[in-house]
């Protein structure tokens, strides 16, 4: 970069100088340019003590500003001050009328932030700071203004004209142009604003509210893809009535309308009553959509209504509060899943992120809190701290406080900070406030970042009949924060006789949740004739990694009679990495390995239990992926990982063969597709019996899979199906299968990325070569996020074997890739240069590639702030 970009600090924080409490937009959209004019009605902050304020705009280079008045005043360039990114203007008075104009280029807009086109559609990207990408304005969280907004543009190429709020005048412009205009009266930051023209269809629907309000419900897609916008409906309006019985909380527009957009760096966006979302989050048909994608669309459509209120009617003072919104709507989201389907299975997929993927982020160079001290670009942190662990956080103060008291806490934020812009500290305040608990430990998760450890160690008296659980904790060095004091953590544990029987505790219950806030804590337990087995962290009650001497015999007791589904699910797991971690640490290249027949016991177990919830099943039998094996090593020997798992997956299926058939077979039943828990759990073990199968290289089973394929009426079994024999060594029917997928979906953007990220993650060897090929193909869009994570992304972080190749061209390969997107979309290219970032997990060879990657991206030429900042923390 020409210079070093400026570290922003939470201390630094100042209250803005000025407030703008109404804002009037008026855009003209034309192919070539789009012209924006914008009027803000300001007055001065009475809490700026500031003796001689500045109001500072925030903008872009590639705004262009036209004119500038105040009170109807032009200014003249004297008046002013304006740089690559600021318009600040001084001596105002206390109260003032500013009016902009300024010319935009939306059709150039790579970066997919502010106003941009998808696929001929303009649409926004507002949050973070996408904002100032459209006009020059206070663009920060804590400046919630009321909004009003024309857009014209020609009628014919554009017939549909969306913003925020209710529509209130529209009418016929010259040249078969035409005009609306739309108001929402709630203040709202920038970051919410949102705009759409196109030539779109939609659905409506309606849904009465508990006063008696009917609000018109609208999802917009292009017309081809209407059949696939019913299921999102169905769950926006489940989404609504949850939030209603669950927190209170009632939707406040007449009107509430979703988008689906193709081209879009994130999941969905919140926009206050126009939420803008990637086609992947909502559109939803059984033969072109997975189960896990119409899952997807239901927790995200669930997410950003939820918004509405923890984000939006309460939003965040500033962006290192990041998390009061995300955090805690992902909790509320999380909640709504669960009850929607098999809440011990939710728990555990969650679970499987935070250990897979967000301990990683912990451990790595840009840790941080869920509430940060400091950042280069805020685009960065949007990152599964803020989010999964942030909902962690938001559960272990539900766990504390108990659900009554949490729902009590809930109530008295949002009512009391109802159309304010406020910080954590706000949030816990309410819940201590409603519950008259003491949370001032816990708010050590807030400004502390890495992943706490447990080592728990027990002793057992005979004689008295006590028992003794003894917890240290601790947590690692993270950058900036070398040591950490204690953290208040809930520790929710069972105890299990030898006869398999719960044993009473607390008040009589099964589980007791153990208050840790000392380094070192022990906990007695009395009465007992026996020593117990511990179910330790039930139901995952903090985002802690714990360590307990299981021996494999105690895990396999666990398994059979551990009465808390995420403890169950966890002792297999823990059964199958201790025994393929002895396996990882022997390994040596065509040596005879030979695996603990107790997993085999453990497994034909599950397979035989009858009654058993068949997606329990599926998850006990999932073997621990390469990736959480990875996060597990110290150092991590990938070649070794792969080959390991792959022995271990093919010696069970070889001793479990007749039981995988059999239960393959038993839910393999014709049946119409249902996405509804018990249909997906049934499609989920048929799927995960059928990979078991092909594993072991069978003509029989090959033909098994291309039946499945050949015969499936949804996308779930077809994908699953192809996906197996793709990766299979069974390459001839591959070639054959993926050549006939394609013809039959090319005309489905989202089942191409399907066939895409299925070739992207072949572990078999000439990967790199593939996915060059892959990128050279018609149906992928280098300028499209959806198909850049198809492949690019898909290969770095699914096929380890292939990316860490011993040459470093994987390393290489990602490298040149990120270079281009640091100049098309820097969002993009930051997150795609996480496998990058770990390199001190891996052996000396492969860090001196991975180094040599990163340098060569930091030495390319001038970098965006996004990827300058990962760049540079990943180099410290």
């Amino acid at each position: 970069m020409s210079q070093e970009p400026k570290v922003i600090y939470l201390k630094d924080y100042q209250v803005p100088s000025y407030l703008i409490e109404a804002t009037e937009l008026r855009f003209e959209l034309f192919e070539q340019e789009t012209r924006v004019s914008a009027e803000l009605r300001g007055r001065r902050n009475p809490e700026c003590k500031s003796q001689a304020p500045e109001l500072v705009l925030f903008g872009h280079e590639e705004v262009e500003l036209l004119s500038l008045k105040i009170d109807g005043r032009t200014l003249a360039e004297s008046e002013y001050q304006q740089q690559a990114e600021t318009l600040t203007l001084s001596s105002l008075p206390e109260q003032f009328v500013l009016h902009s104009e300024t010319r935009i280029h939306p059709e150039s807009n790579t970066a997919l932030e502010g106003l941009y086109k998808s696929d001929g559609m303009f649409c926004t990207q507002c949050e973070a700071e996408g904002f100032r990408r459209i006009t020059f304005f206070p663009d920060r969280p804590d400046v919630m203004s009321v909004y009003r907004t024309t857009i014209e543009a020609d009628r014919d190429n554009y017939p549909v004209l969306l913003s925020n709020g209710n529509l209130v005048a529209s009418g016929e412009a010259e040249n078969g142009r035409h005009w609306v205009t739309w108001e929402d009266p709630f203040p709202k930051p920038s970051y919410l604003f949102a705009l759409v023209a196109g030539d779109l269809q939609y659905i409506e629907d309606s849904y009465t509210t508990l006063s008696g309000r009917d609000v018109r419900l609208l999802i917009y897609a292009e017309e081809k893809d209407l059949d696939k916008l019913d299921y999102a409906m169905q769950s926006l309006k489940k989404a609504m009535q949850w939030d209603e019985e669950v927190y209170g909380r009632e939707y406040d527009l007449d009107i509430y309308m979703i988008v689906a957009v193709d081209f879009f760096n994130m999941g969905a966006m919140e926009n206050k009553g126009l939420n803008i979302f990637n086609t992947s989050c909502v559109l939803a048909n059984p033969k072109t959509t997975t189960d896990a994608a119409f899952q997807r669309v239901e927790g995200v459509v669930a997410h950003e209504y939820f918004h509405n209120w923890s984000g939006n009617r309460v939003t965040c003072r500033d962006w290192f509060q990041l998390s009061l919104k995300e955090g805690f709507t992902v909790f509320r989201d999380a909640e709504f899943s669960a009850d929607m389907n098999s809440r011990t299975v939710k728990r555990v997929e969650d679970v499987g992120v935070m250990r897979t993927a967000q301990f990683a982020e912990d451990a790595g160079p840009m840790a941080h809190p869920i509430r940060p001290d400091s950042f280069i670009e805020i685009s960065n942190f949007y990152t599964l701290t803020i989010y999964e662990k942030g909902a962690e956080v938001v559960r272990m103060v539900h766990t504390l406080l108990g659900p009554e008291l949490f729902r009590k806490g809930s109530d008295l934020y949002f009512e009391r900070h109802d159309g304010q812009a406020v910080t954590t500290e706000d949030f816990i305040q309410a819940m201590e406030d409603a519950s008259g608990r003491d949370l001032s430990q816990f708010r050590a998760w807030y400004h502390q970042a890495g992943t706490p450890q447990l080592e728990v160690s027990d002793q057992f008296d005979p004689e008295s009949g006590e028992y003794q659980l003894t917890v240290r904790q601790s947590c690692p060095p993270t950058p900036g924060q070398e040591k950490k004091t204690a953290f208040h953590i809930p520790l929710a544990i069972g105890l299990i006789d030898p006869s398999g029987a719960e044993l009473p505790l607390a008040e009589g219950q099964g589980t007791q949740v153990l208050n840790l806030t000392e380094t070192e804590q022990v906990f007695c337990f009395t009465g007992l004739s026996q020593k117990p087995v511990p179910s330790l962290l039930r139901g995952f009650s903090a985002p802690v990694k714990l360590s307990y001497p299981y021996t494999r015999d105690e895990l396999m007791f666990l398994m059979a009679h551990d009465s808390d589904g995420f403890c169950r699910w966890d002792a297999a797991q823990k059964l199958a990495v201790d025994i393929m971690q002895e396996l990882i640490a022997a390994y040596k290249p065509d040596q005879t390995m030979q695996l603990d027949e107790r997993l085999i016991t453990a497994y034909r177990a599950v397979l035989e239990a009858e009654g058993l919830d068949q997606a329990m099943v599926s998850k006990v039998l999932s073997l621990p992926s390469e990736a959480y094996l990875s996060e597990l090593a110290e150092v991590v020997d990938v070649d070794a990982i792969h080959q390991v798992r792959n022995f271990v997956r093919r010696t069970l299926a070889a001793a479990l063969e007749t039981l995988l058939l059999q239960r393959y077979q038993e839910t393999d039943i014709a049946e119409e597709y249902s996405p509804e828990a018990d249909a997906i759990a049934r499609r989920s073990l048929k799927n995960l019996c059928l990979s078991y199968l092909i594993s072991l290289e069978k003509e029989e089973y090959l033909e098994l899979a291309k039946a499945q394929y050949a015969k499936a009426d949804n996308m779930t079994d077809m994908q699953a199906a192809l996906s197996l024999v793709v990766h299979s060594v069974f390459a001839a029917d591959a070639e054959a299968m993926l050549a006939d997928f394609y013809e039959r979906w090319s005309g489905e953007s989202l089942v191409v990325n399907l066939w895409l990220s299925i070739q992207a993650s072949d572990p078999k060897p000439g990967a790199l070569q593939r996915v060059e090929a892959l990128m050279q193909h018609p149906a992928f869009d280098a300028k499209n996020p959806n198909k850049l994570r198809s492949v690019i992304s898909v290969f770095c972080a699914q096929n380890p074997v292939n990316f860490h190749a011993a040459d470093g061209s994987g390393y290489r390969f990602l490298a040149q890739q990120i270079i281009q997107l640091n100049k098309q979309n820097p969002q993009i290219a930051s997150r795609m240069l996480t496998p990058l970032t770990r390199w001190k997990k891996f052996p000396q060879q492969r860090q001196k590639l991975m180094i040599e990657a990163l340098e060569s991206v930091r030495d390319c030429g001038e970098l965006s702030k996004d990827v300058f900042e990962v760049i540079s923390k990943s180099l410290a």
